[in-house]
């Protein structure tokens, strides 16, 4: 054998017989391509150095999204784990609502977060199904939780429009935005977070962070539940306005029915409640989510879910609300009834409760319906006078409440039970309210004239009358119809300032009253709600009555209520003859005094006037022998007004009020005493009329009536008649 790779020829046995023969030609080896030149100098040093760092490069890359792809894997499988069956993340609430009912069972109002109830993906009505679909996510049946194109054309838009990459458009599919309802499985600790808004406001939250943690969350959702199961999830825990938590909900709130039975126009109108439910919320602008509806409805036509011929019929005939959803009546009434129930079962509420309350909505348009007619017929454009009306039964039972001209949000201010504001001479009644309760009457005299009271540690105090005129003696009737001041500061001194704040506060004006001698004419602070309800211990002859709204409170689907509430009336504050004497002397300040604009037609009513010092407050309260009624006016900033009195708009919006109040009602006369006629006091024990000092005028005496009296009473008399200018 010959040796390899030696490079000679190898050698071979000789045949011995026979001629030798030739070896055949051997064939020519291949030629080597030949080798490309390197390249030498600055151009292959740094092709090297690229090469060097790119296999380093490429081999971190490979194995940090090894990496990433364990740790990812694994954080998705912790999160699955965790996750809960479908049927408890259903109801997202983390307080419950409250419905309240009108007088007649009739709801009217929501409180706190409404649920309607477990729906599914497979049950709603498809069209709902499908807008949600159209408008959030037309790919939710196509990805695997995220949407790396939604997330990129989200951050290039962001970029785009001078925001950071994160903050505003998100990019969220479905999955990602249940993810962040569900708050990535933290749950509500109160603790840590104020409240709830708080709590919430944490979870949608979009940084950098947040959306790390979101995507393994939605992707174990997908992993943990089917795609019907993630979308009944979103469907059940959107919030989509005025307190509707979920699409059962927010369909019955507008449309009084299911989101089974939705039409392509409301299904439409619902699903563009997601991006921004408060904004386009129908009930607060119907317009605006029409507006956004005829967009949905687009989508809905470009992707397939509903034909031209139905997308156009949904145009043309857009989603309105339901009667009961246009209701906006008592917004004022049901935070006050809200706020006088115990915390924990209204405001903080972890229960479903229904309030059975007195409010009657007849009455209740009928104040607003009174409110803006006037203010728009007798107001110039523009004005911010503000106005607060309140309507009661003389048990107390509010039947109406407007606390503004406009109806605000839930937790509004109220004018009619948070402002407190001077009373004027609305006050003025409790004054001869104690008066006729030690025995006086109505027919009674006393002296208009100059009075100078020196008050301790003030100096000397000299009250006007609004007319800056004296009309000398005169009946206690005549001095109320005609809201005289010195008259009602004379009584007030001779019956004793504390019998008037004794009167008054036990008819349930519980706010600070003055000390001095300025108490007669209204310089202390009252509620609306507060005057009304002390009115009203007037016309029922003479008991307090507590203002209520409440009549029971249960849990919903409980027939036993926790709260009951019967009635206001309480303990006896005057006489009933006193009441009656005082509701006739009321009478006259309608029918000839300074409340001739409140007189109703055919139907009897007693009230007062009330306007403070520079005319920052005017008022009007009174009452038929049906309702009371009382009405505030003035500014917010404690601006005066500009020439109105109670006599004035007060006194009208009160008569449009009761007017509306009483449509259908049959007339009924009020319960009142007719004083027996009295001849004036001598013209010798009324020449006299000199400032008395605080404290030095002698108390008078209460006649019994129906006897004349003695000599010494008549000494006594006389000596009144100088000092006060009046028979007592």
């Amino acid at each position: 054998m010959a040796a390899k790779g030696s490079g000679k020829t190898p050698l071979v046995a000789v045949r011995r017989a026979g001629p030798a023969r030739k070896a055949p030609p051997r064939a020519p080896a291949p030629k080597k391509a030949p080798r490309p030149p390197r390249r030498g100098g600055i151009v292959g040093f740094f092709a090297g150095i690229v090469r060097f760092f790119w296999r380093m490069i490429w081999g971190a890359l490979w194995r940090v999204t090894a990496v990433v792809g364990v740790v990812l894997f694994a954080v998705t499988w912790f999160f699955q784990a965790q996750l809960p069956d479908l049927s408890a993340l259903l109801d997202g609430r983390q307080r419950g609502s409250v419905t309240l009912l009108d007088h007649e069972g009739n709801v009217f109002a929501w409180r706190g977060e409404t649920y309607g109830g477990q729906i599914s993906a497979t049950n709603v009505s498809k069209h709902l199904r499908n807008a949600v679909v159209a408008t959030e996510d037309k790919r939710f049946y196509g990805h695997f939780g995220v949407s790396p194109r939604g997330i990129a054309s989200a951050i290039r838009i962001n970029l785009s429009e001078g925001r950071g990459p994160f903050q505003g458009n998100g990019g969220s599919t479905i999955t990602q935005q249940v993810a962040k309802l569900l708050c990535l499985g933290v749950d509500y600790d109160p603790t840590r977070w104020k409240n709830e808004a708080e709590y919430e406001a944490d979870c949608r939250k979009g940084s950098l962070v947040r959306k790390l943690k979101e995507v393994p969350y939605a992707i174990a959702l997908e992993w943990k539940y089917s795609k019907d199961e993630i979308l009944t999830i979103y469907l059940n825990r959107a919030y989509l306005g005025a307190g509707a938590r979920g699409f059962e909900a927010a369909a019955q709130r507008y449309f009084g029915k299911s989101s089974r039975q939705v039409t392509p126009a409301e299904s439409a109108m619902l699903a563009g409640l997601l991006v921004a439910p408060s904004y386009y919320a129908p009930t607060n602008s119907l317009k605006r989510a029409q507006d956004r509806a005829t967009v949905i409805i687009g989508l809905m036509q470009d992707q397939g879910y509903l034909t031209r011929a139905e997308a156009d019929a949904a145009r043309k005939t857009p989603a309105t609300l339901s009667p009961e959803a246009t209701q906006r009546a008592g917004g004022f009434f049901a935070d006050w009834v809200v706020d006088s129930a115990p915390s924990y079962l209204s405001r903080d509420t972890t229960e479903d409760v229904i309030i059975h309350t007195t409010l009657d909505q007849h009455l209740q348009k009928a104040a607003e319906s009174a409110v803006a007619a006037v203010f728009e017929t007798k107001l110039k454009a523009g004005s911010k006078a503000q106005a607060a009306v309140v309507v009661m039964s003389s048990d107390g039972a509010v039947r109406a409440m407007v606390g503004g001209r406009n109806i605000g949000a839930p937790g509004s201010f109220n004018r009619a039970t948070m402002a407190r504001r001077q009373t004027g001479s609305s006050f003025k009644p409790f004054v001869y309210a104690a008066a006729l309760d030690m025995g006086y009457s109505p027919a009674d005299f006393v002296d208009d004239s100059p009075l100078t009271i020196r008050v301790p540690g003030s100096g000397p105090w000299t009250p006007q009358n609004y007319t800056r005129d004296f009309d000398g003696l005169m009946t206690l009737t005549q001095a109320l119809k005609e809201s005289r001041n010195i008259p009602a500061v004379r009584v007030s001194e001779a019956v004793g300032r504390d019998a008037v704040r004794q009167v008054a506060e036990h008819f349930g004006i519980v706010s600070d009253l003055a000390q001095g001698p300025a108490l007669a004419l209204g310089v202390s602070e009252a509620t609306l709600v507060e005057m009304t309800g002390a009115y009203a211990g007037i016309l029922n002859g003479g008991s307090a009555v507590k203002p209520y709204g409440l009549i029971d409170l249960r849990l919903k689907g409980d027939k036993s209520p926790l709260i009951t509430q019967a009635g206001g009336i309480g303990e006896r504050v005057i006489q009933e003859d006193a009441a009656r004497y005082l509701t006739w002397m009321m009478m006259q300040v309608i029918d000839n005094g300074t409340g001739t604009r409140a007189k109703l037609p055919g139907r009897e009513a007693a009230g007062k006037t009330g306007t403070t010092q520079a005319a920052r407050d005017a008022w009007f309260v009174g009452f038929t022998a049906d309702y009371v009624a009382g009405v505030w006016m003035g500014y917010d900033d404690n601006t005066p007004l500009s020439g109105v009195t109670g006599g004035g708009l007060p006194a009208e919006i009160w008569k449009e009020v009761m007017v509306r109040v009483h449509d259908g009602l049959q007339a009924r006369p009020l319960p009142v005493k007719v004083p027996e006629p009295r001849l004036p006091p001598t013209t010798a024990a009324t020449a006299s009329s000199e400032p008395v000092p605080q404290g030095a005028q002698p108390q008078p005496q209460p006649q019994p009536r129906g006897r004349e009296p003695d000599l010494a009473e008549k000494i006594i008399n006389e000596v009144l008649g100088t000092f006060l200018g009046g028979r007592w």
